[in-house]
């Protein structure tokens, strides 16, 4: 039998409505009909069972049935802190950010940073959020917000319990992975790096200069692989 489809909802109560895009992809992607098991999701970490009562025009009616505690959802809060990259990178990172469980994703643009952000761009990274919440079973979706400046994004975090910073240039770490703890930021440059200004900056708010190995990593690859590192180390891998 297979997993009931999840959806995100604003609000529940014992009856919902699911109109809009929602209601789309229920209804001529996916075929629901009268019967049919889903589950809801508010953002609150909680988990709705439901089934379809009506499909009328533009809308599905649904009854819920219940109410569990998600258990996917991450107990460390880590925020990754991703330069914006160009074409269709930085949504592969926020996709896999939120499936390793992070809470919030800061993006910036910095000195070398060659992409631009507008309101579609970001409102797209959202989506990509939710989608990518919805296929892990998550009952949450990451923050996702643009910062101008990468100052503005570091400020944003830096009441953080730990902040790593990774910069390509630094030979060794200052901060061993294994004694990072929760909260925690995380800080990933743009394909351009970061210059030393800002490694200068980002030390002044007390962030911590880490060294991801001998070899040069994409930007994405380079986020991704601090994450997961760090996730393991808080126990969300294990």
């Amino acid at each position: 039998m297979s997993t009931p489809k999840r959806f995100f909802v604003n609000q529940i109560g014992s009856e919902v409505t699911l109109t809009g895009d929602e209601f789309r992809h229920a209804k001529n992607v996916l075929r629901l009909d009268v019967g049919d098991e889903v589950t809801l999701l508010d953002g609150s970490g909680r988990e709705y069972p439901a089934i379809v009562a009506a499909v009328e025009r533009g809308r599905l009616l649904l009854h819920v049935t219940g109410e569990r505690v998600s258990s996917a959802e991450p107990r460390a809060e880590i925020a990754l802190l991703i330069g914006y990259l160009k074409g269709d990178k930085t949504e592969l990172v926020v996709q896999k950010a939120t499936e390793l469980g992070v809470s919030r994703i800061l993006v910036f643009s910095s000195a070398y940073c060659a992409a631009f952000m507008n309101e579609h761009k970001l409102e797209r990274l959202r989506r990509v959020a939710q989608e990518a919440a919805k296929q892990c079973r998550r009952a949450s979706v990451p923050t996702v917000e643009y910062f101008e400046t990468l100052r503005a994004a570091l400020e944003a975090e830096k009441s953080c319990a730990t902040k790593l910073f990774a910069c390509e240039f630094i030979t060794e770490s200052e901060a061993p992975m294994s004694a990072i703890e929760a909260p925690c930021a995380l800080v990933v440059g743009s394909e351009g790096g970061f210059s030393e200004e800002e490694f200068a900056e980002a030390r002044s708010l007390g962030y911590r200069g880490i060294t991801l190995g001998k070899r040069i990593l994409r930007a994405e690859t380079a986020a991704i692989a601090l994450l997961s590192v760090a996730a393991h180390a808080l126990g969300e891998l294990g």
